[in-house]
């Protein structure tokens, strides 16, 4: 996606709701995308990649729990939580030394970042308070011109990707989403 590599914004649908991508190896990308959505200070910012393999060109780690959970949900809505790779653009850790990851499950964004060939920023394509945009239409009215390109998927089911972190506690829940906690749980005690 040429607009995408030239440091434009596009709106697009995910599992849930519409996502703003930016190419997250940009930083000035990314400082627009901060910009047009009024991201607050201090916020990561999650990033979506095409497979397992894409990780590494944004976590430096990618620890056997995390992968176990991503083998068994990836494409879908979980974003895991990861140590973040030096390097990356300041606004997408916000600080954290973390970085939200995660594979698409709906056909459009795997096909953005596949296009890319790299990872693309996926907060919600609403400003910072607003409600996550189920139609495209929605998204527009949010941002108009701002955005070059809107990606219309129909209607989505609303709700969010689960935010998942691994540490030396185990499993920690930042964000209560799509999968369950105990789904996510008996997955890792399966293994």
């Amino acid at each position: 996606m040429r607009a995408l590599a030239g440091g434009a914004l596009v709106v697009f649908p995910t599992e849930t709701v519409y996502g703003i991508g930016a190419d997250a190896r940009s930083e000035v990308a990314v400082e627009r995308l901060v910009a047009v959505r009024g991201r607050e200070a201090g916020k990561p910012i999650l990033v979506l990649v095409a497979d397992v393999a894409m990780v590494a060109t944004v976590a430096a780690e990618f620890p056997e729990p995390a992968r176990r959970l991503a083998t068994r949900f990836w494409p879908g809505p979980l974003t895991l939580v990861l140590p973040a790779r030096d390097g990356l653009p300041s606004a997408l850790t916000a600080g954290t030394g973390t970085i939200g990851v995660r594979v698409p499950g709906h056909a459009i964004a795997r096909a953005l970042v596949e296009g890319l060939g790299g990872p693309v920023t996926a907060p919600s394509a609403n400003p910072s308070g607003g409600d996550p945009p189920r139609r495209a239409a929605d998204a527009r009215a949010y941002f108009g011109a701002a955005v070059t390109i809107y990606m219309d998927g129909g209607e989505l089911p609303g709700g969010g990707s689960t935010v998942a972190a691994m540490d030396e506690h185990g499993l920690r829940i930042l964000r209560a989403g799509a999968i369950p906690e105990a789904t996510l749980r008996a997955a890792l005690a399966e293994c």
